[in-house]
């Protein structure tokens, strides 16, 4: 068995995860990564990156160019269920009209999550691939994990975990902290396709069909000519992936999704499932010295099931209240976490939740692209507010203004 000490133990290497490495390591901590996965290796996901994703990764160091599948986005397509298409158009580098800046992006998963590991070792992390964590302890001044890799037993003690571990948390599970058989609040379901030459090469669509609300359908384009096709529904007790199965095919038969697509797609692998934890502060922020992120904290969007830009943000957030509270005090480091997330991101999630309620019918989508596309003004902020450009409880939070607030060049505007 080797016997490690660290200032920060983060469990999972994900966005969130390698975002907190980096945070600390630069911050002059000695961080461990651990995770039980080898990459690059794939993750289940819809691919997009938010404009507040985007602004994170900006800030964190992220070149587009380390993220092989990495797409610029100017383009949104939004279909209500009636059948009406509206543009949304966004700044973007390949539109340099519109403003400066990038606001939406699409990377697979398998690429973005490599790069930012590989950040987050250049930033002076270390991380410990095909480690799974076994065990998990506390006393009043250390946190004492035990991981299994290809070598054997590892121990690491550490002044505080940050765990960035997923919506199965083990961290949690090892902490006994109950869920009650939580297995999500959304199902999302999705498959790669090539040979694309409909719009969907190029553009990001947003499908509304009147038998997913509050859910949606969407295409993403990756890479050149293939894209990321799926669709999100609300869970409802007992439901089964199988419901998402039997509708895929009807899905893909539809005349605008066939049509956008072309005539000649090919399925690049099978399709996928996973669930959507969307209930942030209901399941606990922290645990003694230990810190959640990410999926862990049940951090997604509830209205569009984006997880990406929450995980980065609480991830590099949990270490920055570290860094602050120091070695010795962590309650200062674990009240503070709380306070900034209960103070910013929990009311952007309860105005979310509220809003996806007037998603869950044909009249209000209607309505709400409506007025979101009355005006240039309103496309534009609409299509900002919606990639997160700004927070989604931006009026009711004064403390975030700022003069430029709805203005902003977007990320990498300096590049």
């Amino acid at each position: 068995m080797a016997d490690i000490s660290a200032d920060v133990l983060i469990v999972g290497g994900g966005p969130g995860g390698a975002a907190a490495a980096i945070e600390a390591a630069r911050a002059g901590l000695d961080a461990i990564i651990i995770d039980k996965a080898a990459f690059p290796r794939d993750k289940c996901c819809g691919d997009g990156l938010t404009t507040g994703a985007l602004r994170h990764l900006d800030q964190l160091g992220l070149e587009p160019d380390q993220v092989p599948s990495w797409r610029n986005i100017g383009d949104v397509y939004v279909r209500t269920p009636a059948g009406r298409q509206r543009l949304f158009p966004l700044p973007a580098p390949d539109h340099p009209e519109r403003g400066p800046g990038l606001f939406a992006a699409v990377a697979r998963r398998r690429d973005l999550d490599s790069a930012l590991l590989a950040l987050a070792r250049s930033a002076g992390a270390e991380v410990f691939e095909r480690h799974a964590l076994t065990a998990l302890t506390q006393t009043p001044d250390a946190v004492h994990a035990l991981t299994e890799g290809p070598t054997g037993e590892v121990s690491i003690e550490a002044n505080y975990v940050i765990a960035a571990d997923g919506i199965w948390s083990p961290t949690r599970k090892l902490l006994r902290i109950e869920t009650n058989g939580y297995r999500g609040d959304w199902h999302a379901f999705r498959q790669y396709f090539g040979n694309v030459t409909g719009r969907a090469n190029t553009d990001l669509l947003v499908w509304f069909e009147p038998d997913l609300l509050p859910g949606y359908a969407w295409s993403f384009p990756v890479d050149e000519r293939t894209a990321n096709v799926g669709f999100g529904i609300l869970r409802k007790p007992g439901q089964s992936v199988q419901v998402m199965k039997d509708l895929w095919p009807q899905i893909l038969a539809r005349p605008h999704v066939a049509e956008a697509l072309g005539d000649a797609i090919t399925p690049e692998e099978s399709h996928r499932a996973w669930p959507i934890p969307a209930r942030l502060g209901e399941l606990p922020f922290t645990r003694g010295r230990v810190l959640f992120v990410g999926d862990a904290l049940a951090a997604a969007d509830p209205m569009t099931g984006e997880g990406i830009g929450q995980a980065i943000e609480t991830g590099r957030l949990a270490s920055t209240c570290i860094v602050d509270g120091g070695a010795q005090a962590p309650k200062d480091a674990t009240e503070r976490y709380e306070g900034e997330l209960r103070a910013g991101m929990m009311r952007d999630h309860r105005l979310a939740k509220s809003l996806s309620s007037v998603l869950g019918s044909a009249r209000g989508v209607e309505a709400a692209v409506t007025i979101a596309g009355a005006t240039g003004w309103t496309r534009n902020n609409f299509a900002r507010w919606l990639f997160e450009d700004y927070p989604r409880a931006s009026l009711m939070t004064p403390a975030r203004w700022h003069r430029r607030l709805m203005s902003s060049p977007g990320a990498y505007a300096k590049r």
